[in-house]
């Protein structure tokens, strides 16, 4: 978790948000980007062009979902888990 904090702190994460649109609406990390878990694979090209990808979820279980998937596709990030371990 080191490396997610450091980016976090020095403002170069970029932080999405693997929940759904009603989930993301309720609350979310302030400049979290929400892009749902099932929409990934039709939106690879949007992960490509980021950098420092950090992703979240409620729990934890469908960003790992997304980083195992992202990582297959080359595309750099980190798991940080449920969305409110962000919040501290």
């Amino acid at each position: 978790m080191q490396k997610i904090e450091e980016l976090i702190e020095q403002g170069k994460a970029t932080i999405i948000d693997v929940r759904t649109p009603g989930e993301f609406s309720d609350s979310h990390v302030k400049g979290s980007i929400n892009i749902p878990l099932q929409e990934i694979p039709t939106r690879l090209k949007e992960f490509q062009a980021l950098e420092n990808i950090v992703l979240c979820c409620a729990s934890g279980g469908r960003s790992a979902q997304a980083t195992t998937y992202l990582k297959q596709h080359g595309i750099d990030c980190h798991n940080a888990g449920s969305w409110l371990n962000l919040m501290n």
